[in-house]
């Protein structure tokens, strides 16, 4: 089946009326998104505001200035009539020409699984898709199912945490995972030899998601998950927190009472320019190592002290 796809760039405040236009319409789906492709025929300015994302509190979905729309119409005639009077309805809400044209019907999750290849992190750790083999004896793999909502490790800053932790000292330890998102992370360090993981997220479609990736690579048994608010009094060996750099200076003392003396800390989600103000939050109660950088993006860790320098309350 084919179809016919509106595609739509517009500011983040006008995408949910335009949204519920496309579906009043008669679109068959639609969905957001701010890539980047989304900066051609911008003018330098517009471009740059595409890239100051507002950083959100804990748990709550960040946002960007200009998203894209894309939605899609039955490929026939009524169908190609919807799309097209949408398109013309919707033109002096949008911050570029809208573009229609047909998408012809493919096997998406199979070109999908075609496009990837097992990536390595580090020395031992591997992502592969399923239907790849990685030949490594020493290797340690994460299966990735593209049926599954995973986060697939392409982002800078997960990379960063992944080549984190294959080089930590993991045999028999307790790791926390906060913000798990689809649960990469505690599932590499369970599969790297963690004893146990505890997984948190905000968003229960987030913990779903990471037990089912768990079942899928054979940790479940091994790993908790729960909202932030919900978590045992518990310390861990490592925690890692790949998130963003406002909740992370916000969640410093939470994050810090975590972490037991002499644990491990790893923060990512951090642009260059925010590396400072992310050290200072936590540099009286951890010895800081340099910075790491991939690309614009940062990761922060180090070594609990035994006897912090300041005393944090504990923060909820």
């Amino acid at each position: 089946m084919a179809w016919i796809e509106l595609k739509l760039l517009v500011d983040r405040e006008a995408a949910p009326l335009i949204e519920a236009a496309l579906e009043n319409a008669g679109a068959l789906a639609v969905t957001l998104d701010e890539g980047h492709d989304g900066l051609a025929g911008l003018t330098d300015a517009d471009a740059a505001n595409r890239h100051q994302v507002l950083e959100p509190a804990p748990g709550e979905t960040p946002l960007w200035r200009q998203l894209w729309i894309t939605a899609l119409f039955d490929d026939g005639p009524a169908g190609s009539m919807q799309a097209e009077s949408a398109a013309q309805l919707l033109t002096t809400h949008c911050l570029a020409p809208p573009s229609l044209h047909r998408l012809e019907d493919q096997p998406w999750e199979r070109l999908w699984l075609e496009g990837l290849q097992p990536q390595r992190f580090g020395e031992r750790l591997w992502i592969c898709p399923r239907g790849h083999l990685v030949e490594a004896a020493d290797a340690v793999v994460i299966d990735l199912d593209p049926g599954l909502a995973f986060g697939t490790s392409h982002h800078a800053t997960t990379a960063l945490c992944l080549e984190w932790l294959d080089r930590a000292p993991l045999a028999g330890s307790t790791l926390i995972d906060f913000g798990c998102g689809s649960g990469i992370l505690a599932i590499a360090a369970l599969k790297l030899g963690a004893d146990r993981a505890l997984a948190l997220d905000h968003d229960p479609q987030a913990l779903e998601a990471t037990l089912e990736n768990a079942r899928a690579n054979g940790v479940d048994d091994r790993l908790s998950v729960c909202e932030p608010g919900q978590m045992p009094r518990e310390n861990a060996d490592l925690l890692v927190a790949n998130i963003l750099a406002g909740p992370l200076v916000e969640l410093a003392p939470t994050l810090s009472q975590l972490t037991r003396p002499d644990g491990l800390l790893a923060l990512s989600g951090i642009l260059r320019h925010q590396a400072d103000s992310v050290s200072t939050a936590y540099r009286a109660t951890f010895a800081l190592e340099p910075p790491l950088e991939r690309e614009d993006w940062v990761l922060i860790s180090g070594q609990r002290r035994a006897s912090p320098e300041t005393t944090f309350a504990t923060s909820q």
